[in-house]
C-alpha cells in the first residue's frame, strides 16, 4: 500500500505543477510574439518531458534501471499521441485538427524518423558502433532534434505576419508581466522535477511488488505518471482555445523525449543505453510509429466531422495504444 501512496503523491505533484504550465506557457508566447507552435514545441515540451528526464536519469545513474528508463521514455510516446485523441472529445462537433497549423506535420513527421531509428537501435543491440560507452546513434538523435526545433522555428517564422495579426487580436494578458510568468513557470518546473526524480524508485518497487516487469511498469505506470503534464498542459490549453499550443507540445514532447534517450545514453557508464534494455521496446516504439502515423493522417486528412465522440484517426490512435500495451503485457 504504501509504495502506491507514494506513487500517488509523486502523480499528484506532478499535475498540480503541470497544471500551471499551460498558462504561463501562453502568456509567453503572448509576451515574446514567437508564436503557439514554436513555444509549445520547444518550451512547453521541454517542461512538460523534465519528468521523463529527470526520471530517466535518475533510473540509470542512481538506480540502475535501464528498462525503466527505456520504458519511461517510450512509453510517454505512444501515451502523447494518445492524449490527441483523448482531447479530440473535448473540442465539441469539429474534430481537433480543424484550423490547426499545418506545420504540426513536420514536428510529427520526425517524430516518426526518430522513433524509426529508436526501434531498429533496439532491435539491432550492440551491433551498432560505440564511442566509448556511447552508441552512435545517441549523438545522431541529439542532432536531429536541434534539425527539428530549427526547421519548426523557420517555418513558424514565415508565418510571423499572421501570428502578428492574431496576437493583435487575442491579446489576453495585458495585466500578467512577463517576469511573473516566467517565474511561476519556473516553481512548477523545480516541484516536476522534485516529483519525478523519486518515481524510478518507486517503479522499482512496483515491479518487484506486482511481477509485471520493469519493461510493462517503465512502459505503462512510469509512462504515464511522467506524460500527466502533456496531458494537463494539453487539456488546458485546449480550454484556452489554443490547440496550436496544444498540438505543438505534444509533438515537441516526443521529440524531446527521443533527445532524453541520448542524454541517458552519455550517462549510462555500463555501455550503450538500447543495448542494456530488453529487445520487448521496439513494440513500444513501433506502436508510438503507427500511432503518430495516424496522427499525420488526420492532420493532412482533416476530417470535417466525426462519427461518434471521436473522429476514426482519433479511435485508430487508441485501439494502437492499447494493442501495444497488450503486447507488452503479454511479453512481461
Amino acid at each position: 500500500m504504501a509504495v502506491w501512496l507514494q506513487f500517488i503523491a509523486c502523480t499528484a505533484a506532478i499535475v498540480y505543477a503541470g497544471s500551471r504550465l499551460s498558462k504561463y506557457g501562453d502568456i509567453i508566447a503572448e509576451k515574446t510574439g514567437l508564436g503557439r507552435l514554436w513555444i509549445g514545441a520547444l518550451l512547453l515540451a521541454a517542461v512538460t518531458s523534465l519528468p521523463e528526464l529527470i526520471s530517466g536519469v535518475a533510473s540509470v545513474t542512481i538506480f540502475d534501471l535501464p528498462d525503466i528508463a527505456v520504458g519511461g521514455v517510450l512509453g510517454s510516446c505512444m501515451f502523447n499521441i494518445l492524449v490527441l485523441s483523448l482531447v479530440d472529445a473535448m473540442t465539441g462537433r469539429k474534430p481537433i485538427y480543424t484550423g490547426v497549423n499545418e506545420g504540426h506535420v513536420i514536428s510529427a513527421g520526425f517524430g516518426v524518423l526518430l522513433l524509426g531509428l529508436i526501434a531498429v537501435n533496439v532491435y539491432v543491440g550492440r551491433a551498432f558502433p560505440a564511442v566509448g560507452w556511447i552508441c552512435v546513434f545517441s549523438f545522431l538523435y541529439f542532432a536531429l532534434y536541434v534539425v527539428a526545433m530549427r526547421v519548426v522555428f523557420l517555418y513558424n517564422k514565415r508565418r510571423i505576419a499572421a501570428v502578428v495579426r492574431e496576437m493583435a487580436e487575442e491579446l489576453r494578458y495585458e495585466d500578467v508581466t512577463a517576469a511573473r510568468a516566467y517565474a511561476l513557470y519556473g516553481v512548477s518546473a523545480v516541484v516536476i522535477i522534485a516529483a519525478a526524480a523519486y518515481l524510478p524508485h518507486v517503479g522499482e518497487e512496483i515491479a518487484a511488488m506486482t511481477g509485471f516487469g520493469q519493461t510493462f511498469v517503465g512502459s505503462f505506470f512510469i509512462a504515464l505518471s511522467t506524460s500527466l503534464p502533456e496531458l494537463v498542459v494539453t487539456v488546458a490549453a485546449v480550454r484556452l482555445g489554443a490547440v496550436d499550443l496544444a498540438l505543438g507540445n505534444l509533438f515537441g514532447s516526443n521529440l524531446f523525449n527521443i533527445a532524453v534517450l541520448a542524454i541517458e545514453d552519455f550517462l549510462y557508464a555500463k555501455g550503450p543505453l538500447l543495448a542494456a534494455a530488453s529487445p520487448n521496446h521496439v513494440v513500444t516504439a513501433g506502436a508510438a510509429i503507427a500511432m503518430t502515423a495516424a496522427a499525420i493522417v488526420g492532420l493532412t486528412y482533416r476530417t470535417i466531422k466525426r462519427p461518434f465522440f471521436l473522429a476514426w484517426d482519433s479511435m485508430g490512435i487508441l485501439a494502437l495504444y492499447f494493442i501495444g500495451q497488450v503486447i507488452l503485457y503479454v511479453l512481461k
